[in-house]
């Protein structure tokens, strides 16, 4: 079995997960519901937020589906789970006991609750579910999501793989590079979801019954996983619907903004919302494997530096949102200011604390360096 990389898929997430550091600075800002916020918000900014906001998970799910078909071509079964759970269960809650309590104690004293530090506040963080008690994983919830979607497919996955589903994957080979626009069905599993659950089971990130998030996230980590398996006739078709999925994207993105402003549709708005974001998530893996699909060192140093900027990055900003949010200051100055503020101690802790402490590295989902041997 043959490790496998695409330099494409790399750059992607880099680059989503920057995007999440930019979108959580931006919740601080607009009117909808956050944990903190600031004293004037800014209803322009709803705008670029929620185009962002409704292709960014997906397109990271249907990555993950991808890395998990890399993962098991020179994986068994049993070492892809451990492996699972290492990078998945031990940095998830690691990061809820260090960088989500203390979002928590910051968010409570806003709320005017009277703790004299965090070390007090600490024991209260395990009374109660959030958002009435305490106890969450906050901006952490895909990690959970993520081991659950491995973890129950595992078994599906191995007999996607085996010769048995050989049949199956030539013919969706074969479709695909005859009708590289089949690319487009997954928008009817999507769209089912969406008009049957939605409604009925809210996303709430908080694990149960929480079947609607389960079902809509599920289904981009199943196609990643699939469409990776016929990898030589997937990329060519998605280069060539690049502009197709880019012309359609804005077009379905106007819709759905009209739709969602001003009318009551649910369906018109559901069927242009799925649309839309499948839409950007074509024109971006199309765009990417043409142009982004080579090593250089920036990629690799901030491939590895990912996951342990998802982890911190929102503590840090509700840390800085919290000595701001009442300054009277305009609020594309306190943008810039956290933007830069949340990057700038992201990375000195990253650079300086977690890639050089070897017993720490695991805690953040990273693997430890072989040691060069001497010569």
């Amino acid at each position: 079995m043959i490790k496998e990389r695409r330099y494409d898929l790399d750059w992607i997430r880099v680059i989503v997960f920057d995007l999440l550091i930019l979108y959580h600075v931006g919740m601080f800002f607009v009117p909808w519901p956050w944990h903190i916020k600031n004293e004037t918000t800014s209803e322009l900014l709803m705008y670029p937020m929620f185009f962002v906001n409704q292709w960014r998970l997906p397109i990271l799910f249907v990555v993950s589906g991808m890395g998990t078909r890399f993962a098991l071509s020179f994986r068994s079964g049993g070492q892809f789970v451990k492996e699972r759970i290492l990078r998945l269960f031990v940095p998830l809650v690691f990061g809820i006991l260090l960088t989500v309590a203390p979002q928590i104690y910051l968010e409570r004293l806003t709320q005017g609750a009277e703790y004299q530090s965090l070390f007090q506040f600490y024991p209260d963080f395990f009374k109660g579910r959030y958002p009435i008690g305490n106890f969450t994983w906050h901006h952490l919830w895909f990690l959970p999501y993520l081991l659950t979607f491995s973890l129950v497919l595992t078994p599906v996955f191995l007999f996607l793989r085996s010769t048995r589903a050989k049949a199956f994957f030539t013919k969706f080979a074969s479709w695909i590079q005859r009708f590289p626009s089949v690319l487009f069905f997954v928008v009817v599993p999507v769209f089912l979801v969406e008009i049957s659950l939605s409604q009925k089971y809210p996303m709430t990130y908080g694990y149960t019954n929480d079947w609607y998030t389960f079902a809509y996230y599920g289904i981009f980590f199943l196609s990643g996983y699939l469409f990776i398996s016929v990898k030589e006739s997937f990329w060519p078709a998605v280069q060539k619907l690049r502009y197709i999925a880019l012309g359609s994207g804005v077009i379905f993105f106007a819709f759905l903004v009209y739709y969602t402003y001003y009318t009551l549709n649910f369906e018109l708005i559901s069927m242009f919302k799925v649309l839309n974001l499948w839409s950007w998530v074509l024109a971006i893996f199309g765009f990417s494997s043409k142009y982004l699909n080579r090593p250089s060192r920036t990629l690799r140093y901030r491939n590895e530096a990912v996951y342990p900027f998802y982890i911190i990055h929102q503590v840090i900003i509700i840390t800085l949102g919290f000595y701001l949010m009442n300054v009277s200051m305009p609020v594309i100055v306190k943008f810039v200011i956290m933007v830069i503020g949340t990057l700038s101690i992201t990375w000195l802790v990253y650079e300086f604390v977690i890639r050089r402490l070897v017993w720490l590295r695991p805690l953040f989902g990273l693997k430890n360096k072989p040691k060069s041997k001497s010569v």
